[in-house]
């Protein structure tokens, strides 16, 4: 597009947005779609602006482009098909964002506990150890094991009340 034609094109996008936006906000009915339908409705007439003259006819012309856009896009839609499962899930999955703020807690409180109760949690819940196996790797009594894990458990919980919501900590 030349300086000339890019100029005047963008005096009409800020003189006539305002209005365009309204139309599409009505066919759309949301506003994050109509932003789209008129950025589309204006690429398309930025690709056509040099040869339309009459400049009473372009804003019509671009609420055409924005109409058949529309309807092109509700076409589109009706032809996807939505496949229900049957049955929802209680709660939503746990997301990227979740997983990784919970590692951080975790890791934030595993730093606060002792080494020796540090050592008998990894050992318990993240390498699956059984009880005996803890007591026979650190030379102590099964008994102290299951001591050592419960103020473990019950220390976490107050440095990090967040993990109580975790299953595998409740």
């Amino acid at each position: 597009m030349d300086p000339g034609f890019e100029a005047d094109f963008q005096k009409f996008v800020v003189d006539r947005s305002g209005a365009l936006f309204r139309t599409a906000y009505l066919l759309t009915g949301d506003r994050h779609t109509a932003e789209d339908l008129v950025q589309s409705a204006l690429t398309k007439t930025a690709a056509k602006w040099r040869g339309l003259r009459d400049p009473a006819a372009i804003e019509g012309y671009v609420r055409r482009v924005m109409y058949h856009e529309q309807v092109s896009w509700w076409r589109r839609r009706s032809r996807v098909a939505e496949v229900s499962t049957g049955w929802l899930p209680d709660q939503a999955g746990d997301g990227h964002a979740e997983v990784t703020d919970l590692r951080l807690v975790m890791r934030t409180a595993l730093a606060q506990l002792t080494p020796r109760q540090r050592t008998v949690l990894v050992l318990r819940y993240f390498e699956d150890l059984s009880e005996t196996e803890i007591a026979r790797m650190l030379g102590v009594g099964v008994g102290s094991v299951r001591s050592q894990i419960y103020r473990s458990l019950e220390r976490l919980k107050k440095i990090a009340p967040e993990l109580s919501t975790v299953r595998e900590f409740r």
